[in-house]
């Protein structure tokens, strides 16, 4: 006999069993987590019941710029996480993030919803939004951790990229390699669930729709096109932000801007 998908609020508190572990983790090993593992879950619980009402008032809506409004919050609200984790004050670098984000993000999930998908009308919200925000959350993990290598490495390099200049090397000579290392930190994450999908664990679209009674097979197509989309809206999304960043890193006589902090 198959379990009911309908899960009442008793066994969702039920599932407040993993956070208590994950708190005792973090207490007897004194991580300091404690209050960000707080925050974690009242923010989980309130952001997705909020998220879920929302989403059944657009759904019935049909109206393409209230889809493109909650695509926008969501972009926003993924660069303000990014602000949090990267706590760089020297260099404006959260408008040219935010700007690639949404520009890389739309284009992706345009592309996959409207083209491969094939859904008509391209925004159609049940579609859309979905897409989109695996791509932002996928994304937006890969975009903190290249941001936190670029500026973190330009600091311990700082000596050796000033070298570099003064022997003649531009902004962009001086740091390839620094440049190099942050888009490939970025990527590793998307690249080792390439390597441990199906293997390792089931993704969570294919595991969504294998649970609502989907074709396993059908569930593995979608998944395949979901995993190449990740991938390759972080390599694109990583590159251009890493690239307007690190411009944003030297002044206008390509000086290196961050202190040795």
């Amino acid at each position: 006999m198959n379990p009911p998908l309908d899960i009442s609020l008793w066994q969702l508190l039920l599932g407040l069993v993993f956070i208590l572990v994950a708190q005792v983790t973090s207490l007897v090993y004194h991580l300091g987590l404690n209050r960000d593992i707080s925050i974690g879950t009242l923010r989980t619980f309130a952001q997705l019941f909020l998220m879920g009402y929302v989403l059944s008032f657009i759904f019935g809506s049909d109206n393409v710029w209230l889809t493109l409004g909650v695509f926008g919050v969501m972009v926003v609200s993924a660069s303000f996480i990014i602000k949090g984790r990267v706590r760089e004050k020297s260099v404006p670098y959260i408008l040219p993030t935010v700007l690639t984000m949404f520009a890389s993000y739309f284009a992706t999930a345009v592309f996959v919803s409207g083209v491969i998908v094939g859904v008509e009308p391209w925004w159609e919200p049940r579609y859309f939004l979905p897409l989109g925000g695996m791509v932002i959350g996928n994304s937006m993990s890969a975009l903190a951790i290249a941001i936190e290598r670029l500026f973190s490495e330009l600091r311990q390099q700082k000596n050796m990229v000033e070298t570099r200049l003064c022997l003649g090397a531009n902004y962009r000579e001086a740091s390839q390699d620094i440049f190099r290392n942050a888009i490939s930190a970025g990527m590793i994450p998307s690249i080792n669930a390439m390597m441990g999908v199906g293997l390792v664990f089931i993704p969570g679209m294919m595991a969504g729709q294998v649970l609502a009674g989907a074709d396993p097979l059908q569930a593995v197509r979608y998944q395949i096109v979901i995993m190449l989309m990740l991938v390759g809206s972080t390599a694109l999304t990583s590159f251009v932000t890493i690239r307007i960043v690190r411009r944003r890193c030297f002044g206008k006589g390509e000086e290196l801007l961050l202190g040795s902090g």
